[in-house]
This record gives C-alpha cells, sequence and structure tokens, in this order.
C-alpha cells in the first residue's frame, strides 16, 4: 500500500504514478467522497493512456466505453444511483470484468459481492480545496 497528497495541479504526475502503481491489474476501484476528484482523476488517467473520446462520468447510463489511440477500450462505471447489485448483472458487468479491458468503477461498494475477488484500489481524500491525499492498495480475495 502506498499513500501520497498531490495537488490538483499536479494530476498528470499523479496519472503516471497510479499506472505505474496498477501495473498489469485490469480492475480499478474508486473510492472517495462526493467531490473528491474521482472524475477527476479518471480523466487525467485517460488522458495518459491516449482516450480519444469525451470523458465523462457515466452517472445516468452506468457505464462509458472509451477508446484509446491504440484502439483498446476502457469502460468507467458510476454505480452511485445503483438501488440493487442485480442492476449491475442486468448490464453484464461480469463480460465486462472478463473481457482483458481496463474497468475503472466509481461507487463499487454499490455492487455488493460482485465486485471481482481481486482489484487495485484507488482511495481518494480531501485534504483542502486543492489538496488530496491518494492511496493506492492491490486487494485480493476481498469478499
Amino acid at each position: 500500500m502506498k499513500s501520497f497528497t498531490y495537488r490538483l495541479d499536479e494530476l498528470p504526475r499523479l496519472a503516471a504514478q497510479v499506472i505505474e502503481e496498477g501495473g498489469s491489474e485490469k480492475i480499478w476501484v474508486f473510492q472517495g467522497q462526493m467531490g473528491a476528484g474521482k472524475t477527476t482523476l479518471i480523466k487525467a488517467l485517460a488522458d495518459h493512456f491516449q482516450v480519444v473520446d469525451q470523458v465523462s462520468s457515466p452517472t445516468f447510463g452506468i457505464v462509458n466505453h472509451y477508446e484509446t489511440q491504440k484502439g483498446e477500450t476502457i469502460y468507467h462505471f458510476d454505480f452511485y444511483r445503483l438501488e440493487d447489485p442485480s442492476e449491475a448483472l442486468d448490464i453484464g458487468i461480469e463480460e465486462y470484468f472478463y473481457s482483458g479491458n481496463y474497468c475503472w468503477m466509481e461507487w463499487a461498494e454499490n455492487i455488493g459481492t460482485l465486485l471481482p475477488d481481486q482489484f487495485f484500489l484507488i482511495k481518494i481524500e480531501v485534504i483542502a480545496d486543492q489538496e488530496r491525499k491518494v492511496t493506492l492498495q492491490h486487494i485480493q480475495n476481498a469478499h
């Protein structure tokens, strides 16, 4: 587990660090209170991966698909409005998880035990208006 603080103007550098720490893990869970900067960090990560699509929170559609310049697909989930984990099954969440593509999830706690046993946790805490603390941790057998 690694933790460090960063300023919002340091997001490109932070994105590179997160990607390096993430290694080969494809399932990434972003945790943090509303407004902590989960989507903002995801936008910085998408820039690093050279995503060609508009990156935004998929709050109403649950999942957004992004393509990179290399033709890779990244899935961005927002489970904030999910009322029952079975709704994630309805969109075929397990197929996304086992696709081999990056799956970036906000509010993953709302899908309960559907979360894979192994994932990369990115926890963001607000320190000040322009400062955050991020904790990066590889989780295995979380259930």
